[in-house]
């Protein structure tokens, strides 16, 4: 009798997360009529189906729900045994599934990569962009490694490793560089431009301005911090940015930045990875050196 194999697994995890064969097929470097197969082969093994098929994407069945839960612990379980054996190894090789969120990545990651892959050059990287959220909910779930997020994100499973921490700056249109800085009350009444929600850097803007997150009217958004520097460009309003942002940011917009009025605000950058993890002391290497990488 055909088993059930960790490859099944990992297939059918790829799938429940993206609810489509097409895109757990690319994840997953297959064939999507391959990808079919397998998933064919394990419904055969259970006697059961997992997956309602619909004609643009798929459902879990109840079967379906319940093993997906089985499967995603048993990885996480089978890769920790991996991490095991690359911790008494000493040095970090392998591959390494590492997060960061949109408004560091652009800024950190392509010296942290550089560092990395000079001082382990076994190590295979594989950077992913997301929200704190997706973030974090990828690490418990085994689908990454470590993630570099804001501190805190308090969850109970995860260690906190901070890194550093920065300022937010204002970034308004080039004719208002000689106007009084606006204190954090005065902020909340004009139209700023925030990032939509679910990125925490929106989160910590609107609370330093004093606005709730129900945003008003006359406040906009923007995907990307590039976006809202080239809004202020355009004079539609002001925007916070962290500094290590303003080198990148501001270099072709006609936009002026100035530090904001004390008590400034400022966010902590730092690595987070599962408690659980057996590399966790290489972690605290990795951490130091992230934090030695990061822009001037």
């Amino acid at each position: 009798m055909t088993q059930i194999t960790i490859r099944h697994l990992r297939y059918f995890e790829a799938l429940a997360q993206h609810g489509h064969f097409g895109r757990a097929a690319e994840a997953c470097t297959i064939s999507q009529p391959a990808l079919s197969l397998q998933m064919k082969e394990l419904e055969e093994i259970l006697g059961s189906p997992l997956i309602e098929r619909g004609a643009r994407q798929i459902r879990l069945t109840a079967l379906g729900e319940a093993f997906a839960l089985r499967a995603r612990d048993i990885l996480r379980s089978v890769d920790e045994l991996a991490n095991l054996a690359r911790a008494s190894m000493g040095a970090l090789g392998g591959q390494f599934r590492i997060g960061v969120i949109p408004t560091v990545a652009p800024y950190l990651l392509p010296t942290v990569i550089q560092t990395l892959s000079a001082r382990f050059p076994d190590l295979d990287l594989r950077p992913r962009e997301a929200v704190t959220k997706k973030l974090v909910d990828d690490l418990i779930e085994g689908r990454l490694d470590a993630a570099i997020v804001a501190l805190p994100v308090s969850e109970p499973s995860l260690t906190e490793y901070p890194l550093f921490s920065e300022e937010f700056v204002l970034v308004r249109p080039g004719q208002d560089a000689k106007l009084p800085v606006p204190n954090a009350d005065t902020l909340g009444t004009m139209r700023l431009l925030l990032l939509e929600e679910g990125h925490c850097f929106r989160d910590q803007a609107l609370s330093f301005c004093k606005m709730s997150s129900a945003a008003p009217r006359d406040l906009m958004e923007g995907s990307s911090l590039s976006t809202l520097v080239q809004m202020v460009g355009a004079g539609i309003g002001v925007t916070l940015i962290p500094r290590m942002a303003v080198m990148i940011e501001t270099r072709n917009a006609e936009v002026s930045v100035a530090q904001l009025r004390s008590p400034r605000p400022t966010r902590t950058i730092g690595l987070v990875w599962r408690k659980t993890n057996p590399l966790s002391g290489q972690f605290e290497t990795l951490a130091a050196m992230v934090r030695d990488a990061r822009p001037a």
